[in-house]
């Protein structure tokens, strides 16, 4: 019930009403039947605008932190995340992707349509970065289509740290399915994981334009987060 009112009374109205978004390629995404959406990630605005433009409801595995936030804010964004049909997943620990593979499973398991960011996190600078191999793990087992999609302006009208959005142009592309069938049974061939995450994320860039980074975006992320700390130290005088 909440899903409905947040997708067509509150939120999704106010979506389509800021961002304009412009979508591509909708007669991709399947009618019926479960399949994975596979997207770039730039913006705290995605989590809400796909679910605004699709018809069919769409489950997005999103990060525990968004549910456990201290405060009335909080409260809000945790409340707006489930509306929104979101599953918290925690990252931390050596079972966070299998926890999130289970959680994902599920979904497709019902015949509905799951939202994954094979990136793992937000596009700190705009860049796609390298696919997590949860993405083909998920397919592979449930048999199911990998749908690619591009968020296209999300970044520039809401980049990260910013709270009320820019008025910019956005545009939702999606792409022709991705079969894996081929792929039967290997599920836990590391080999073939790595290249149907490679061949999904080439789809996502191939849509969205983006300059490609080869690394993963939180390692990246951690190393930039490090630099200043480090410059720091070599500065300090020694006693």
């Amino acid at each position: 019930m909440f899903y409905h009112l947040l997708k067509y009374v509150l939120l999704g109205p106010l979506l389509k009403l800021v961002f304009r978004p412009r979508i591509e390629g909708l007669k991709h995404v399947p009618s019926e039947g479960a399949a994975v959406i596979a997207g770039n990630h730039l913006s705290f605005s995605d989590h809400f605008l796909m679910p605004a433009i699709l018809k069919r409801r769409i489950t997005f595995l999103a990060k525990a932190e968004y549910f456990t936030g201290p405060g009335v804010r909080g409260r809000l964004t945790a409340f707006f995340f489930r509306s929104a049909g979101q599953i918290p997943v925690d990252r931390s620990g050596k079972d966070a992707g299998q926890a999130a593979i289970r959680e994902g499973l599920g979904v497709l398991r019902k015949g509905e349509l799951l939202g994954i960011y094979p990136e793992g996190t937000r596009s700190h600078d705009g860049r796609l970065y390298k696919g997590k191999v949860g993405v083909a793990v998920m397919a592979l087992k449930a048999g199911v289509p990998v749908v690619p999609c591009a968020m296209i302006g999300t970044f520039e009208a809401q980049p990260p740290g910013k709270v009320i959005p820019n008025i910019h142009p956005v545009v939702i592309r999606f792409g022709e399915p991705l079969d894996f069938s081929r792929y039967e049974g290997m599920e836990n061939e590391k080999a073939v994981l790595r290249a149907v995450t490679d061949e999904i994320m080439y789809a996502i860039l191939s849509l969205s334009g983006q300059e490609y980074v080869d690394r993963y975006a939180a390692v990246v992320k951690a190393e930039e987060a490090a630099a200043p700390k480090e410059r720091k130290l070599r500065r300090m005088p020694l006693s």
